[in-house]
């Protein structure tokens, strides 16, 4: 693996890139139906840059729209469980293979409307593997068990 393989992108910066899009652009890549389709969109590479177009990349860019960036925000499986998404539908994207879970993912993004660390969350995304679901799996229901205690 060569040297600009191993470095990993400036998650901020391409947020802020994504964010200084017109409104156009930025529809564009949320109307890609799946993380493949992004290397059609031209709005994909202004975000994308000097970085290497491979699926790390596209994964962030898939998501990216439907995410909103706080500094120390909440973490991806949090912010499900905030929105009270339904466990079942958090496990077809722990069970699912690439680009379906991938797929589920966004359409629960979509329903929860996060504002989330985006540091983290595209850290997760961008190396997206068995330990990353099942980190967010640790993390919703981690919040969950900590909410249904703090109500009883």
């Amino acid at each position: 693996m060569s040297e600009g393989e191993n470095k990993m992108p400036d998650f901020l910066a391409l947020y802020e890139r994504y964010q200084a899009l017109k409104p156009g652009p930025q529809a564009e890549l949320k109307r890609v139906m799946n993380p493949g389709d992004l290397i059609e969109v031209p709005a994909f590479y202004r975000v994308v840059l000097d970085n290497k177009a491979h699926k790390g990349m596209r994964r962030l860019l898939y998501c990216l729209p439907l995410v909103k960036h706080q500094e120390n925000g909440d973490s991806l499986g949090r912010a499900l469980a905030k929105a009270d998404i339904n466990e079942k539908r958090l496990f077809m994207v722990i069970r699912s293979q690439e680009p379906n879970d991938l797929i589920q993912l966004r359409r629960l993004l979509k329903q929860a409307n996060p504002t989330l660390d985006w540091q983290t969350t595209a850290k997760t995304l961008y190396y997206w593997n068995d330990q990353a679901k099942r980190q967010l799996l640790e993390d919703f229901f981690y919040y969950q068990n900590t909410k249904s205690k703090a109500t009883a």
